[in-house]
């Protein structure tokens, strides 16, 4: 909204054609949303904790967390709300991937606003039952796949761009759809279920979306994309205005997440956004790159799968607990210790992903 004004009143104004700069658009949008997070937090928790509306604790879960039960929960609402409020302030309306994106986002935030009322209403840490979370995941994964292929990307950006490597990008035509599908749904779960510690989710959220916010910078600018070898899209500047939205939002929602937590995430927050980051990696076509920097969430998700497999297949667990962060507790790491730990190795990823733009 406040950049087509600025564009409209920039030939009498010319000092606002500083606005047309990328880099102080997401300047200002993850300022904006920071604001909104920060503002907005206490009013938000305030208000859940008069509802009643509180963290519900795993029976078989760590003894540890009993202190948590009664939290308030579904803070991710503040991170949603401050991403629209900052994404459509600053952001180019015009831009189909921009609204791709933030209609998944409020899709599977309605997925995670359903688990987390049956969760509370039920008072049982299940909530929506798998098949059918699932289920709503797929279809809006498989509908957003659909639409970023027919009317988002075009022929010269459905390449899956291998990393390290400068010239064995594989060019996916329809199997971009597949891609893509299982991206979205295992970004949005993957996020989902590294969400149990205090902070252990959204600073590796923040982190990501910065490394996604330089990949999409330099996609973003076809000087910068031919020296580099990735496709040039003119759209990922929108992406970079996401990401930075992501990131304010998220350091906001931090201040009031780090432990000892005030707020929790909840499922309205870590489904919405792990898929939000998974669509801005397909728009990019940074796939494999993701999947480097946000390798913690990849962790996460296979300890899950291992735990799972090993106890159908032979009646034992790999792990004490899954997912991982729970194992470590139950080793008797302090919840803090785990946290940071976490943090420091998804710094070291993004890192690690960043280093991939040069290195081919």
């Amino acid at each position: 909204m406040l950049n087509w004004l600025i564009h409209y009143y920039a030939h009498t104004h010319h000092f606002l054609l500083v606005f047309n700069y990328l880099t102080l658009r997401c300047i200002m949008t993850a300022v904006t949303a920071f604001l909104c997070s920060i503002i907005a937090g206490p009013v938000l928790i305030k208000w859940l904790t008069k509802l009643h509306i509180g963290q519900i604790i795993r029976k078989d879960g760590p003894k540890s967390h009993l202190y948590k039960k009664g939290t308030p929960t579904m803070g991710g609402v503040l991170m949603i709300v401050s991403i629209l409020i900052s994404t459509l302030l600053w952001g180019n309306l015009s831009s189909p991937a921009l609204w791709v994106t933030l209609l998944v986002m409020l899709g599977f935030s309605g997925i995670g606003f359903m688990d987390d009322l049956l969760k509370i209403g039920l008072h049982s840490s299940k909530g929506l039952k798998a098949r059918w979370k699932y289920l709503w995941q797929s279809i809006f994964g498989l509908a957003a796949a659909l639409v970023l292929y027919f009317y988002v990307t075009h022929s010269s950006t459905t390449d899956l761009i291998i990393p390290l490597m400068k010239h064995a990008n594989i060019n996916l035509g329809l199997g971009m759809i597949l891609l893509s599908y299982f991206v979205i749904v295992g970004s949005s779960n993957a996020v989902n279920l590294t969400d149990g510690l205090d902070g252990l989710a959204i600073l590796p959220i923040v982190l990501v979306a910065a490394g996604l916010a330089v990949f999409a910078y330099a996609t973003s600018n076809h000087i910068y994309a031919n020296y580099l070898s990735i496709p040039y899209i003119p759209d990922a500047k929108e992406m970079a205005i996401i990401c930075c939205a992501i990131i304010g939002s998220g350091l906001g929602f931090l201040w009031y997440n780090s432990y000892p937590a005030e707020i929790f995430m909840g499922d309205v927050g870590s489904l919405s956004l792990g898929a939000t980051l998974g669509v801005i990696s397909i728009i990019l076509r940074q796939e494999l790159a993701f999947a480097l920097m946000a390798g913690i969430f990849i962790i996460e998700t296979i300890s899950v799968i291992l735990q799972v497999g090993s106890f159908k297949l032979t009646g034992k667990r790999i792990f004490k607990m899954a997912p991982l962060h729970h194992h470590f507790e139950l080793k008797g790491w302090a919840e803090p210790k785990i946290i940071v730990r976490f943090w420091i190795i998804t710094v070291i990823l993004v890192l690690f992903g960043l280093a991939t733009l040069k290195l081919r």
